[in-house]
């Protein structure tokens, strides 16, 4: 029987070490996207409690503030901060913002979410949210794009059908700006960068 030797066990070991360590943190990374989601769904639930106890009321606008300020106080003192009266408002508007729970998507966080709901325009708001779980961007980057303008600066050159398609995946992009979506990056490039202002 043969014995391997020494380099190749130091080259099976550091394959399997590598393995393993993917291993982990994929898992962990998929554990704090199940947090996050569970955390999306309870925001949602808690919005569209709080909704329908609103409906409830005879006179909404006066009964909503009520109600949000008196739960906030009952909830921040057990829960913590993160279930004052703003972040209560938030839950409303996102029940509202989505109506639908089977529409919520795994791949955004509660950050995410909190960003599109105050996106008034459904196609805008569409296009970052697919674009967010279509390019794997982190809360921070999809604050950027949204800052960047980015929708605004396709639409610019494009439709917005047509827009929409490609984040849908409906369409193959036709240009280098229809995928690159960093100016920086397409400055650097030496790519034609539109000023949009």
């Amino acid at each position: 029987m043969k014995q391997d030797n020494p380099s190749q066990q130091v080259q099976q070991l550091d394959t399997l070490y590598s393995d393993v360590r993917q291993i982990i943190e994929t898992s962990r990374s998929n554990a704090v996207r199940s947090v996050d989601f569970c955390r999306v769904q309870m925001y949602w639930h808690m919005g569209q409690r709080i909704f329908e106890e609103e409906q409830q009321g005879k006179e909404r606008a006066d009964y909503g503030a009520y109600l949000l300020q008196n739960l906030a106080k009952r909830l921040e003192p057990e829960f913590g901060s993160g279930f004052g009266y703003r972040q209560l408002k938030f839950c409303r508007q996102f029940y509202r913002t989505y109506p639908n729970r089977n529409t919520l998507c795994s791949q955004l966080n509660w950050s995410q979410y909190r960003m599109l709901i105050q996106i008034p325009d459904p196609d805008k708001r569409e296009y970052y949210e697919l674009e967010s779980v279509n390019n794997a961007w982190t809360a921070r980057e999809t604050e950027r794009q949204i800052n960047s303008m980015l929708y605004e600066r396709l639409l610019m050159s494009n439709d917005k059908e047509s827009v929409l398609a490609v984040a849908r995946k409906e369409r193959i992009p036709e240009s280098p700006t229809e995928i690159i979506k960093d100016p920086m990056v397409l400055e650097f490039l030496g790519l034609h960068v539109p000023d949009y202002n």
